[in-house]
């Protein structure tokens, strides 16, 4: 498995506009071999549509815990995790996922709302970030991310995917003073990646065939946990400010 490291001006890029993407990120047969496992898993998972998050992408959850190429992946990007956050010495895994976008015009999957990630977590401080990264060919018009350039820098903006029609930009018509990034034509094995704070969202997939994709989020190793309610960590008994130390979130990249 070959991953190639971040230069100094993807860092750059990333810290001065919250999101950057890496080229080649994961070399051919990798990616190949990751794609045929996706595919396996997400056709075991349910379809049904139960949230405004289900109406956008289909998700399998955790499978880094449950197929260790997959596995052996993450622990592989976390060097870039904490190059790329400022002042980190090392991450913690968060989550792993396998992201599914069907064809829009076919009634599946619409278009991403425009959010960011961090404003439901139980962490005491914002250094966090998701690597996402194309199992197949992603054209522009399938549905890749786009970012608002420097929204990091805004701080806590509030939660999306609470209503329909109600989104970041809804709430803060000001963020369309900042600059759109471009749509991006993702070849297999090149990756996005974005701060837990940075606005970002997708359109519809166009095209005939799914958008597949794996991400995983990696956050600071010396957050603490401040108890507010969140699905992954109710009932772990991770107590009070004090560290995420549980098997769930293993600390990598040192």
């Amino acid at each position: 498995m070959d991953v190639r490291a971040t230069t100094d001006d993807e860092v750059a890029f990333f810290q001065a506009n919250g999101w950057v993407r890496l080229a080649r990120l994961v070399d051919p047969a990798t990616v190949a071999d990751l794609r045929e496992r996706a595919l396996a898993r997400l056709g075991e998972r349910s379809r049904a549509r139960a949230t405004l998050v289900d109406r956008a992408f289909g998700q399998s959850r955790d499978i880094a815990r449950e197929d260790e190429r997959f596995g052996e992946l993450t622990a592989r990007l976390a060097p870039a995790a904490v190059r790329l956050l400022t002042g980190v010495a090392a991450v913690r895994m968060q989550v792993t996922n396998l992201l599914v976008k069907e064809a829009g015009h076919a009634g599946e999957h619409g278009a991403t709302p425009f959010h960011q990630d961090f404003p439901w977590m139980p962490m005491d401080r914002s250094a966090m970030l998701t690597v996402w990264l194309a199992l197949a060919h992603v054209p522009a018009d399938m549905g890749a991310l786009r970012f608002y350039n420097g929204s990091h820098r805004h701080g806590l903006l509030g939660r999306s995917f609470t209503t329909a029609g109600d989104d970041q930009l809804t709430q803060h018509p000001w963020l369309k003073e900042l600059e759109l990034s471009p749509p991006l034509d993702l070849a297999a094995g090149d990756a996005t990646v974005h701060h837990a704070l940075t606005v970002h969202g997708a359109p519809a997939n166009r095209h005939d065939s799914p958008r597949l994709s794996f991400t995983v989020t990696y956050f600071d190793a010396d957050t603490l946990y401040t108890g507010m309610p969140y699905g992954q960590t109710d009932g772990l008994g991770l107590e009070v400010n004090k560290p995420f130390d549980h098997p769930r979130f293993p600390c990598l990249g040192q």
